[in-house]
């Protein structure tokens, strides 16, 4: 830099100014250079805020400077304030961003003051210019010592993809498990919620170590490495999707022998496994052939005693075994944390959807009314549509479709499932869980009939995808994954997609079975979760008729709440009984390889006992629950009318309608409660539309919500304006604009009320953008005369 250059400095400057003019230059001096430090650093999405049936994006995360030591290692965050503000004004933030990215240094600086937070000795100070890039090394090795033979191959980059750089906890993850292998760690866990990459992840780390030679010998080769998963589908889209870069290294493991000339391997326990009748596939194989075994997945079994499963992991001991999951530590997956240990990251499904990487979920609860409880219980001597007696006694909902098949009930389900999606959207990509395959059959049929004025023009409007079907039902998988692919939009199904199938656009997915595991709920909610903004998808509804999610939610261990669960009771019709409706608020390909173990839970030890059923076929079924719920300010659902939630919303903000209108009145803080509001999950048409107030002005409805007023609809308060003694002041023309201005806001709303209206038809008839303001005196004088229509408006 030239020395004898001389930047001014000025109190007006902007933050911006203050990194160019000062916080850069300092950071050069003290050592960094423009490939270690990123400016203006986005690292989240932006969580997305669902306003009644659309949805917005928070602003995203950003880090004024992110500093790393090498390409994919960040050591330091340091965030910029104006110079006129104090450096610890940003001090929190820094800390907050630092705790996120694993960082173990924050810095806060308005370009004169330096302050520094350290995280190794919990010590904050002020300093008088920026550490060097080896210094902060240093410090970080100081405190976490790291192995200096492992610190090469450590701080050598990720594979590079211009179009899927790695999300920030993906780096996290990556790295940390790069060390804990360098390290000489046997098994690892890294747990991280459906839909945030853990595929990409163990590509990364995968392709770091065999870059780098990295393996358990120390010898001078790249090392083998087995991918593990229990359906095909898991292990043929990765081999032709994330991890193509390793082209003719990686190969898909042949049923008929075993091949030792790759590097990368991909197979499913059961095309490994061994029985009573065969022996197992993983024993052709030298048992220290592999350096590495990932296991996707890895909850579903892998680590139980006794497991067959396991046998290929013990056989294989000699290699580093990394487990991947989506589910915390539960009772049902204990046996996966005792066998790998603790995570060593966790990316939970809460964060994911705080971060905006996850999309955000609406809860609509529903109940049938055989399934109160009550239950459903037959009349004496009742007989089903085979002639069969049915036993005495009170069914409920574990009953139906297992040991008793109430047809009624599926119908009285199927109807309202097809009023909300004519509600919502009829394209909309849905996953009904049903029982079972004959319950997965029912349901599709009642869907079919119901709409038949798509099924006319494509008969695989609804689908059934079970291990029963076939061939045909993985060409039907096939294009319900495919994004491009209209069809089918409904599918239904029993265990098929609940875990391990990559649906983007799904839009619905149906409980209308019970779902008592959380490890299993969680994943059926990852079907839903992935964002597809280029398509629409920015958030998904849950739909349950069977109660599974109330108690799922009700576990204190359960993250990633819903920011809006709705609540109805249904009659035999499907219909919402009146009284019963109450919110809570806040191209594909299938592959060669897949077999039966993708379209169901796949157990080689299941024994199956037939056991009697029954069928009733006549009677009726009402809904008589139907709910919705929020996330209250400390992140826990509730139970809460949408209009209560909304009344609370203001209150918090104004204590009375006079503070409420005094605020109102400015442009500038109106935006910004309606910003709040929204932010908050209060859609406006929403609540107009529970509240049956039609033509009504924002701030009327918000009144009557939160202050019982009396409403005045847009028309009322218009009429009392046209006539005011203050706006016969202007001349002719001026008052034509006026009128036609009041009228904007009458179809419209106060959001017409703005400078720019006059370009608007048919305002602008009346004369260009000048001849119109000098109408008025000059753009001063218009101004006024707007801000004086808005006075008038809510002078009431």
């Amino acid at each position: 830099m030239d020395e004898n250059k001389i930047i001014h400095i000025i109190e007006q400057d902007s933050e911006a100014d203050t990194c160019r003019k000062e916080i850069t230059p300092k950071l050069y001096h003290a050592g960094w250079n423009d490939d270690q430090i990123l400016e203006q650093r986005t690292f989240t999405d932006g969580k997305i805020i669902v306003i009644g049936k659309v949805a917005k994006r928070a602003k995203p995360k950003k880090a004024d400077y992110l500093l790393r030591y090498s390409q994919n290692f960040p050591i330091a965050v340091v965030e910029a304030k104006k110079r006129y503000k104090t450096a610890s004004a940003g001090l929190q933030q820094a800390k907050d961003y630092a705790e996120i990215l694993d960082l173990k240094f924050a810095y806060a600086t308005n370009g004169r003051d330096i302050i520094e937070y350290d995280f190794n000795t919990g010590i904050e100070k002020e300093i008088s210019e920026f550490p060097s890039p080896q210094q902060l090394w240093n410090r970080l090795n100081e405190a976490n010592p790291i192995d200096k033979d492992i610190i090469p191959t450590l701080l050598k980059p990720f594979y590079t993809n211009p179009d899927k750089p790695p999300r920030y906890y993906q780096t996290i993850a990556i790295n940390r498990t790069i060390q804990a292998i360098l390290e000489g760690r046997k098994r690892a866990l890294l747990c991280m919620a459906t839909g945030t990459g853990k595929t990409t992840t163990a590509f990364q780390i995968i392709y770091k170590l065999w870059n780098n030679r990295w393996n358990t010998k120390g010898e001078f080769r790249r090392p083998k490495v087995l991918f593990l998963a229990d359906r095909s589908v898991l292990i043929t889209d990765p081999h032709s999707k994330d991890f193509a870069a390793f082209e003719d290294a990686r190969c898909l493991i042949p049923v008929d022998g075993a091949v030792t000339s790759r590097e990368i391997y991909f197979s499913t326990y059961q095309s490994l496994a061994e029985d009573e009748s065969r022996l197992g596939q993983f024993r052709k194989f030298p048992r220290d052939f592999f350096d590495l075994i990932v296991i996707d997945e890895c909850h579903r079994g892998s680590a139980s005693d006794e497991s067959n499963w396991r046998r290929i992991l013990d056989y294989f001991n000699h290699a580093v075994q990394l487990g991947l999951t989506a589910t915390p530590l539960r009772d049902d997956n204990r046996d996966t944390y005792l066998y790998f240990g603790n995570p060593l990251y966790t990316y939970s499904l809460k964060q994911g959807i705080e971060d905006g990487f996850l999309a955000p979920y609406m809860v609509h609860y529903v109940t049938p009314s055989t399934d109160t409880q009550h239950g459903w219980r037959p009349q004496a001597g009742q007989k089903d549509k085979y002639g069969n007696e049915i036993p005495d006694g009170v069914y409920t909902t574990p009953d139906f479709e297992n040991s008793l098949s109430h047809l009624p009930r599926t119908k009285a389900v199927a109807k309202h499932l097809f009023g909300l999606m004519k509600k919502n959207g009829r394209m909309d990509k849905t996953i009904v869980f049903c029982v079972n395959q004959e319950h997965a059959d029912q349901v599709r049929r009642e869907l079919n009939n119901l709409n038949t004025d798509f099924t006319r023009q494509n008969p695989n409007y609804v689908v059934r995808i079970v291990s029963d079907d076939g061939d045909i039902g993985k060409g039907f998988l096939g294009k319900f994954m495919d994004i491009d692919e209209l069809y089918p939009v409904i599918v239904t199904t029993s265990k098929l997609l609940s875990t391990g199938v990559d649906v983007p656009t799904c839009q619905n997915v149906v409980l209308f079975r019970q779902v008592n595991s959380m490890t299993e709920f969680k994943q059926i909610v990852g079907r839903g979760t992935r964002v597809r903004e280029d398509k629409g998808k920015m958030f998904f509804r849950l739909i349950d008729y069977a109660g599974s999610a109330n108690r799922q939610f009700s576990d204190p261990e359960f993250d990633g709440e819903p920011p809006l669960i709705t609540s109805e009771e249904i009659d035999e019709n499907g219909d919402t009984i009146d009284g019963t409706f109450t919110t809570e608020a806040d191209n594909f390909e299938i592959p060669p390889e897949m077999d039966e173990s993708d379209f169901e839970d796949f157990d080689p030890n299941r024994v199956t006992t037939p056991r009697p059923k029954f069928y009733v076929t006549e009677g009726e079924v009402s809904i008589v629950a139907e709910s919705v719920q929020i996330l209250d300010q400390s992140g826990k659902l509730r139970t809460v009318e949408f209009t209560q939630h909304s009344k609370e919303q203001v209150t918090t903000m104004f204590t009375d309608a006079d503070e409420f209108k005094r605020a109102w009145l400015n442009v500038d803080t109106r935006k910004q409660i309606i910003e709040t509001l929204e932010n908050g999950g209060i859609s406006f048409a929403q609540l107009a539309e529970i509240t049956q107030i039609k033509n009504a002005d924002y701030f009327d409805l918000l009144c009557h919500v939160a202050y019982g007023m009396k409403p005045l609809t847009r028309k009322q308060r218009a009429e009392r304006v046209k006539t005011a003694d203050k706006l016969q002041t202007y001349s002719a023309k001026a008052q034509e604009v006026i009128q036609l201005i009041i009228e904007k806001y009458i179809e419209f709303g106060a959001d017409e009320l703005h400078p720019n209206i006059i370009q608007v038809h048919p305002i602008s008839t009346k004369g260009n953008v000048s001849e119109i303001v000098n109408e008025f005196g000059g753009i001063d004088q218009f101004k006024q005369a707007l801000n004086d229509i808005q006075q008038l408006i809510y002078a009431a």
